[in-house]
This record gives structure tokens, C-alpha cells and sequence, in this order.
């Protein structure tokens, strides 16, 4: 039992909403907590003496969703939570445990500016704090942490062949599935271009020098967004996204380009709308 525990523990898991958008995050937790203490009144939650009920409230919940915001932004610079890409259910819940911490300290020490003044310099009184505060913030973190269960159960389509020499400084990138039950798992350097078709995105990929095709059950446009990480990639035109460091020459003007690969005769498009912005990328990228 202990085996199938570690690796549902450190498999491949989507990073919650409000972990991977800080400021949405920030809002929702603001906006949640602001909630249940309009609905709920708990017994200890008291108004300043210069504020009244709702107002007093209101600093507190803003005040813990700039603590979340701050908190994400900083953890996320530690090693250890530092890379979408290698993220799994523990630190998730290690990430989470750790604003709630913050979170239970901010509201404790907001208290003592908020609250009429009282003996609060007790350990009573600051777990009391801490247990409000995570128990109201808990909630729209678990939310979107459950929601993202099904990855647990999701079929892995990789083209990776982990018995030759990869390089060691790529992170794999996993695309996942509208089917919920699949993704795609490849290294940056092998992906040439995607280009959807109908309701499937087709990835054309160098694997073991051979040019190779996937299709994944999705959208090309969240596909742009799961790849957002990766400046390397592309979106030249609405149907197709490119791996810049893999394009060898373009031919056009600014009306549109058409563009070559050294691994492929396939030619992607450039749209006219997109030329300038492909230019810089691609510039940048070289």
C-alpha cells in the first residue's frame, strides 16, 4: 500500500487556480472570506472602535487576500515550488498549508490595530486567530484543488526515450486532455509546431530524429495557455504554434510569412496580425 501512496503523492499534478494566478487568488480568497463573515458573524469576530462590523471585515479580507498574493509571489521563488512543470498533489498541499500560516499570522496581529484593546498576547488567543483563518481560507484552495483530481487517474501519452542522452537542464512539458483522462508528456526541444484540426490539436514532434505526430482532445488555444511558460513557443496564426528556436527561414512581407523547418517540409503561417509580434519573438528567441 505504501508504493501506490508515494507515487499519487509526487505524480504530476495541475497547479491550483489561485496558486497559479496571484492576483485572481488574492481576489477570490478577499471576496470568499468577506462572504462567509457577512453570512456566518462568527462569535469572536468583533468591530473596530473606529469602524463598524462590515468596514472592519473588509480590512480583514482585503488584508488576507494581499497576504495571499505576497505569499504566493514569494513562495514561489523557493526552489522547491519554483517549477510549474514539476509540480505534484505534496507540495500543493505543503504551498497551501504555508499561506494559511501566514494568513493565520496577518489576521492575528491585524487584530491588535482592529479590536478594542484587550490581553491578546497569549497563546489562546493567537490560535484562535490561526484557527478562523484557516478555516475560512481553506476552503476556495481545496476547491481548486479538488477539482483537479482527475489528473491522479490520467492516462500519460509520452514520447520521451528516457534510454538515450537527454539533456538534463529540460523540464518536461505535459499537455493535458479535455478527456481528463490523458496528456501528452514530450521535452520542450522536441516539439517542432502544433496546429489544430477540428477538435484536436496535432503536435508534430522530433523523437529519435524521426518527426512523429500526437493528437490531444483540445483546443489551440489552451494549448498556447499551457505552454504560456515557454517563451521558446509561439502562436503564429490561429490554428498553429511553433517552436521558434526550430525555425530555419521565413518567406513573405508583412502581409504574412510562411515558415521552414529543418526536420519538416511542412510550411506554418504567419497571419499579417502577427508578423510584428513574430519578428521581436523570434529575434529575441535567436
Amino acid at each position: 500500500m505504501i508504493q501506490p501512496a508515494n507515487k499519487i503523492w509526487q505524480k504530476s499534478y495541475p497547479q491550483n487556480y489561485l496558486i497559479k494566478n496571484p492576483v485572481a487568488g488574492a481576489l477570490v480568497l478577499a471576496l470568499f472570506c468577506f462572504g462567509v463573515l457577512m453570512i456566518y458573524k462568527p462569535i469572536n469576530a468583533q468591530e473596530s472602535s473606529n469602524l463598524p462590523y462590515t468596514e472592519t471585515m473588509a480590512v480583514y479580507c482585503l488584508s488576507a487576500g494581499l497576504t495571499a498574493y505576497i505569499s504566493i509571489r514569494l513562495f514561489k521563488r523557493i526552489k522547491m515550488f519554483s517549477k510549474q512543470n514539476e509540480w505534484n498533489l505534496f507540495k500543493e498541499i505543503v504551498f497551501i498549508i504555508m499561506i494559511m500560516a501566514m494568513f493565520g499570522v496577518i489576521i492575528y496581529l491585524l487584530a491588535f490595530w482592529l479590536e478594542p484593546p484587550s490581553d491578546r498576547w497569549n497563546l489562546a488567543t493567537f490560535f484562535d486567530s490561526f484557527k478562523y483563518a484557516f478555516f475560512t481560507g481553506i476552503v476556495p484552495f481545496a476547491f481548486f484543488t479538488a477539482i483537479n483530481y482527475q489528473s491522479l487517474f490520467t492516462t500519460r501519452i509520452s514520447v520521451i526515450d528516457d534510454s538515450g542522452d537527454k539533456m538534463p537542464l529540460e523540464n518536461k512539458i505535459q499537455i493535458r486532455s479535455k478527456l481528463k483522462k490523458e496528456e501528452l508528456i514530450f521535452y520542450p526541444s522536441q516539439l517542432i509546431f502544433a496546429e489544430s484540426d477540428g477538435n484536436y490539436v496535432v503536435f508534430h514532434l522530433l523523437v529519435n530524429g524521426k518527426v512523429t505526430q500526437k493528437m490531444v482532445r483540445n483546443s489551440i488555444s489552451d494549448v498556447e495557455r499551457q505552454l504560456s511558460d515557454f517563451p521558446e513557443f509561439f502562436r503564429t496564426h490561429r490554428a498553429f504554434m511553433v517552436n521558434l528556436k526550430k525555425v530555419t527561414a521565413k518567406k513573405g512581407n508583412s502581409s504574412g510569412y510562411q515558415l521552414k523547418f529543418s526536420d519538416t517540409d511542412f510550411e506554418v503561417p504567419v497571419s499579417r496580425q502577427n508578423t510584428k509580434s513574430f519578428d521581436e519573438n523570434f529575434s529575441f528567441i535567436k
